[in-house]
């Protein structure tokens, strides 16, 4: 089976954020890039597992700059076959999918998985517009995922229950917690990494259909009033003129 794993960079959940040029660019100064949890942990390691189950090739794929290749080695060390990276900047959801979906239909890949989003933006769209360009079935949110044949038994989270699918291959999976658990790179890992391929190739002509206005900080935390039990008129008071329905 081949199987095509979309990996992204996302900023350390410990990085300082800042924003540079008027809160038009993100600062990346001093910021450590990881791979992006839900791409690793969920996508990458369900498809090796699949891979030492049934035998096959997991290739991943990111689109991204050389600074990339450092969480792409990383990915390789966790157990990947083999990578490509498509030499561009990453800055729009779907002239990323429309890169991957390219590759992908150039080389025939069984499966496709991505994590359900990027822990920066939280778009949960590339796997969709991947899906549409292959004209491929989808399915989003998998929480499980195991093969029979020539179909894939997924399970994905519902309200008030679990919903089961089965369908032919291939397709396209988007990838949620508990579909795997992380995996830690060992040495031999890490040593093997550094000879594996990395094909490095040229973005194809796309739109891009997204532009950045601004960033801007969420709020600061404001400071918490203790209400006394006994006093439930101030709090009354309170909820009334100063609580905020979000």
């Amino acid at each position: 089976m081949k199987i095509l794993v979309c990996i992204s960079k996302a900023p350390d959940t410990t990085s300082k954020i800042g924003f540079t040029d008027n809160h038009t660019k993100f600062d990346e100064n001093g910021v450590q890039y990881i791979v992006n949890p839900y791409d690793e942990w969920y996508a990458l390691v369900r498809a090796l597992e699949i891979k030492e189950s049934n035998g096959g090739n997991v290739t991943i794929i990111n689109v991204g700059t050389v600074q990339d290749e450092a969480i792409i080695r990383k990915a390789l060390a966790i157990g990947a076959d083999d990578a490509v990276r498509v030499d561009s900047e990453a800055n729009d959801a779907y002239f990323t999918a429309f890169q991957i979906a390219n590759y992908a239909k150039e080389n025939a890949f069984d499966l496709v998985l991505t994590g359900k989003e990027t822990i920066q933006y939280n778009g949960s769209q590339v796997a969709g517009m991947i899906a549409e360009i292959l004209d491929l079935p989808l399915i989003s949110l998998a929480t499980k995922l195991d093969v029979n044949g020539n179909n894939i038994l997924i399970e994905q989270e519902v309200i008030g229950g679990v919903q089961v699918a089965e369908l032919a291959l291939p397709a396209v999976v988007s990838c949620a917690k508990g579909m795997a658990e992380q995996r830690i790179p060992n040495m031999r890992g890490i040593m093997a990494a550094r000879t594996k391929p990395l094909q490095v190739i040229s973005p194809v002509s796309c739109d891009t259909l997204t532009s950045f206005v601004s960033y801007s900080m969420p709020e600061a935390k404001k400071e918490c009033k203790l209400i006394d039990p006994n006093n439930l008129d101030e709090l009354v008071q309170l909820l009334h003129n100063e609580a905020k329905v979000i």
